[in-house]
């Protein structure tokens, strides 16, 4: 069997519409999409342990950090902004409870990989050169533990 390489792009952004909860609105013109994790250690090391360091985590973190392009819907003949872009910059103008919004990221290949988490929006940037298409870029910084959820862009797990 020949193993081929997974694509970045097929990752997705939702995010929870605040006035109809369960309602999912995707993130759309997305360029960049990368999960991490930031993980505090202590050393566990004791005197019986042949001369070996040992560590434990004791705490972990993880954020998104995002970039695309701001777009809009020229049908509409009006400015009308992507939903999923709004809900972002909108909650990056906030502060306290207000700020914290809900996520969910998974991969639309049939990977099993999906996620759903508490976040708050920082460093969301917009703006750029007078050439350039209209950039976006923002981190959420995670709040607790992000729970693996069914994948809702398989057959099955919904969407």
């Amino acid at each position: 069997m020949a193993l081929r390489s997974m694509l970045a792009k097929d990752w997705t952004l939702e995010v929870e519409d605040p006035v109809t909860p369960d309602t999912w609105v995707p993130v759309k013109g997305l360029t960049k999409f990368e999960e991490s994790g930031d993980d505090n250690t202590e050393d566990d090391s004791d005197f019986d342990s042949g001369g070996w360091g040992s560590d434990v985590v004791t705490q972990r973190k993880w954020q998104i950090e995002a970039e695309g392009k701001r777009k809009r819907d020229d049908a509409a003949q009006t400015y009308t902004p992507d939903p999923g872009q709004e809900l972002i910059r909108k909650a990056a103008r906030k502060v306290g409870f207000d700020a914290a919004i809900s996520v969910r990221w998974y991969r639309r290949d049939g990977s099993p990989d999906a996620y759903q988490g508490t976040a708050n929006v920082t460093d969301f940037t917009k703006g750029g050169e007078v050439t350039d298409l209209e950039p976006f870029s923002f981190t959420l910084a995670g709040q607790g533990e992000p729970v693996e959820i069914a994948n809702p862009g398989t057959a099955g797990g919904g969407a």
